[in-house]
């Protein structure tokens, strides 16, 4: 069978089963919508967490990061897995003690405020429609070339499959589909992983594979992988693959503040923090973080040995190949736009170094030139500022290979079977529809309980307040669409992005909503408006209108550790000059920070 017609028969059935699922788990009340009912187990909550949190960007983007960046890529893997312990310790047994269904309630709530409230509502929508841009364009990148349609197709079938599930089931349909999704996305990571190990190395386990030597069919015996890749780095001009900080944009202020936005920016991302009110009970939600911990880790230390083989066989298989010796998976992707030749004269393909960028050079131009336009193309395509000059490349001879097709096109370049190949994009479709799903849906309860029913309508029956959650899904979809047709950048830069936002806005409200008892309604809101305010202003002037990264080089992903300290010195500052909160929610404070157990269950509010 072709890989096309693999791909139709994995794609086909797993989108049998999660519309399947969706139908079995269909709901009719809002606790069911929103909150599954508050009885799903602790490890297959881990598993949905695992699903909603392994997103296009850690599916498809992380470990093509790594390969492109090298060492100060693994930031990415080291901030989006060191939050859980944040998370674990410092929030989600005290959320789901308090009980309710979305991180607004708990805002509104605590801080005694609808103000409050509609300040985090608009939070949450932002950074859920911030985040769900990087899942629809993974959607149309993977349905453009495993399914030959074009990019726009695949986000509206994408849109529709995410439509159907998300509605009918609510966060009951969508927990057990992302179970399923989560078994689907890690068997379609590991197995290209284990047998390029095999391939190259002998070792079936890849983090074996990658450290260990390359057998004597690949490069001659007895050269580690590393070793070849930090030579074949030198002999092209690049800094060593394993060299620490040798960029110059990924600098230790820009690593460390990168790590700690995506870290913090995990603990208070809306829709990974609704999964742990979920489970029964406490307990179960520490059980979860644990759980999800996990099964995230199943992929998080095998993505370093995907990057480490998809950079060697992308070097290896196009450097010095004429047009004519170019090898099939290259002719594949180039159909797509993601990847191009642009020929110059000579008929030969150069992989070059320019400034803090790599390109493809085929043919001779000027130096100065050559970079000019290089540097030009790296800062569109990392999102910098500046104008995409692909019809200047195409005379120059330059191409940039896009990110997120490293780790889809890894199984080619290694030449595996056609069902591995299909299986892995079975793999990212059930990445990026997990994560979308659950940010709808925070869309979702956001607007239809948070706005609707607890401030607009608080007489709304069971009835209707279903009806605007399904409906304000479907305008979610809409919107989410359109980011996927027009997104702001690549996935994984999308999604740090999104972090950045979460950590400047929710982060330093939940933790002193928690452990602090003086702080009110004036210093948290005047904290999220600075926070988020600063970070979103960052980031668009930096991304959209090339202002320079004038906070002391701070890239715009790492800017949200900046907001979040804005976000707490504003709030604190404030302290003094405001009323702290009253009586009924100080003793909403001391309930949440009881022990478990000594104190009556169910869900807290200050009324």
């Amino acid at each position: 069978m072709s890989v096309s017609a693999w791909t139709y028969l994995f794609v086909g059935l797993s989108f049998s089963l999660y519309l399947g699922i969706a139908w079995r788990s269909r709901v009719r009340d809002t606790r069911g919508f929103f909150v599954a009912g508050r009885g799903v187990p602790a490890m297959a909550n881990g598993m949905a967490t695992a699903a909603d949190w392994m997103s296009a960007a850690s599916f498809i983007s992380m470990a093509g990061l790594i390969s492109m960046m090298g060492y100060s890529g693994g930031v990415y893997l080291m901030g989006w897995t060191g939050g859980y312990v944040l998370l674990a310790l410092l929030l989600a047994p005290y959320l789901r003690k308090f009980g309710k269904f979305t991180v607004p309630d708990f805002i509104g709530d605590r801080y005694d405020s609808d103000l409050a409230r509609v300040v985090a509502v608009l939070c949450a929508v932002f950074i859920s429609f911030v985040y769900v841009a990087g899942q629809m364009r993974g959607v149309g990148v993977v349905f453009s070339r495993f399914l030959e349609v074009d990019i726009n197709v695949g986000v509206f079938i994408g849109m529709a499959i995410v439509f159907v599930y998300a509605t009918l089931g609510g966060m009951k349909g969508i927990t057990w589909t992302q179970v399923a999704q989560y078994w689907v996305l890690i068997t379609a990571f590991l197995v290209p992983a284990i047998a390029i190990s095999i391939r190259l190395t002998g070792h079936p386990l890849p983090q074996v594979g990658m450290g260990a030597e390359l057998l004597d069919s690949a490069s001659g015996g007895g050269v580690y992988l590393l070793d070849k890749l930090n030579q074949v780095h030198a002999d092209l001009g690049f800094a060593s693959y394993t060299d620490a900080f040798a960029s110059q944009r990924w600098n230790r202020l820009n690593v460390g503040l990168t790590a700690l936005a995506l870290m913090v920016g995990t603990a208070g991302l809306p829709h990974v923090l609704v999964r742990f009110y979920t489970v029964k009970n406490v307990k179960a939600a520490r059980w979860s973080a644990f759980w999800a911990l996990f099964f995230i880790s199943m992929l998080y230390l095998t993505a370093p040995a995907t990057a480490a083989f998809a950079r060697y066989y992308m070097i290896d298989s196009l450097q010095g190949q004429s047009r004519q010796e170019l090898p099939a998976w290259f002719e594949s992707w180039e159909q797509t736009g993601l990847i191009a030749w642009f020929d110059d004269g000579d008929n030969r393909l150069r992989y070059s170094a320019g400034d803090d960028n790599e390109v493809f050079r085929s043919g001779s131009m000027a130096a100065a030139r050559m970079q000019a336009l290089a540097t030009s193309h790296q800062r569109w395509l990392d999102g910098a500022g500046g104008e995409d000059v692909r019809p200047e490349l195409r005379e120059a001879g330059l191409s940039g290979p896009d990110r997120d097709i490293i780790v889809l096109a890894t199984p080619e370049m290694a030449g595996l079977s056609a069902w591995i190949i299909a299986l892995m994009a079975a793999g990212g479709l059930a990445a990026a529809l997990s994560t979308a799903s659950g940010l709808l849906l925070v869309v979702s309860s956001s607007v239809a309980h948070d706005l609707y029913y607890r401030i607009i309508n608080p007489q709304a029956s069971e009835a209707r307040r279903l009806a605007v959650g399904r409906a304000t899904i479907g305008l979610a979809v809409v919107v989410a669409g359109i980011f996927g047709i027009y997104p702001p950048g690549f996935v994984a830069e999308v999604v740090a992005f999104a972090f950045g936002l979460a950590a400047a806005s929710f982060f330093p409200a939940l933790v002193m909503g928690i452990f602090s008892r003086r702080v009110g309604t004036v210093p948290a809101v005047s904290g999220m408006v600075v926070g988020i305010g600063f970070t979103a202003a960052y980031i668009i002037g930096n991304r959209f209108f090339g202002m320079p990264a004038w906070c002391f080089g701070i890239s715009a992903q790492a800017i949200g550790s900046v907001g979040m300290l804005l976000n707490f010195a504003a709030a604190l500052l404030l302290v003094p000059f405001c009323k702290p909160p009253g009586p009924t929610v100080q003793r909403l404070i001391d309930r949440i920070r009881e022990p478990e157990g000594s104190s009556p269950g169910g869900a807290l509010s200050p009324s």
